[in-house]
């Protein structure tokens, strides 16, 4: 699959979990987030410690996505991204991007082993779908 076949791929999910997700609005955690919301496009939180953020209900964990999320976004440090990608793995997800600087050789390297379309190239999704403040 080239580039924009994984992308296209990535967005057909029905939904979207947002790995990393802040209350922030100046975190790029929060920026995914509202950047699936312009798009008209669904999307849950993931954080473990807000209940809350741009007022829909967050999930402490991958494993708590509910089943129409097949797509994550992951915005988190390198050494969390991989943790994440295991969580993910059992979780059933089948589509991950990698936000710039959560990317990691070896999170990458387990979704290929795991038959996962990743996009850790350092595209951003917030340029992708045209993100505005």
């Amino acid at each position: 699959m080239d580039a924009n076949e994984r992308i296209e791929r990535f967005l057909a999910s029905p939904a979207f979990g947002v790995v990393g997700a802040s209350p922030d609005r100046n975190k790029y955690g929060n920026r995914v987030l509202r950047c699936y919301l312009q798009n008209g496009k669904k999307a849950i939180p993931v954080n473990p410690r807000a209940k809350e953020i741009e007022g829909i209900a967050v999930v402490p964990s991958v494993a708590e996505l509910p089943d129409d999320v097949t797509s994550i976004s992951i915005i988190t440090l390198p050494a969390v991204t991989e943790q994440v990608v295991d969580a993910a793995i059992r979780r059933g997800i089948e589509n991950i991007w990698m936000q710039p600087g959560a990317q990691s050789a070896q999170a990458v390297e387990i979704c290929e082993r795991h038959g996962i379309n990743v996009i850790a190239d350092g595209t951003c999704i917030l340029v992708v779908l045209g993100y505005r403040e």
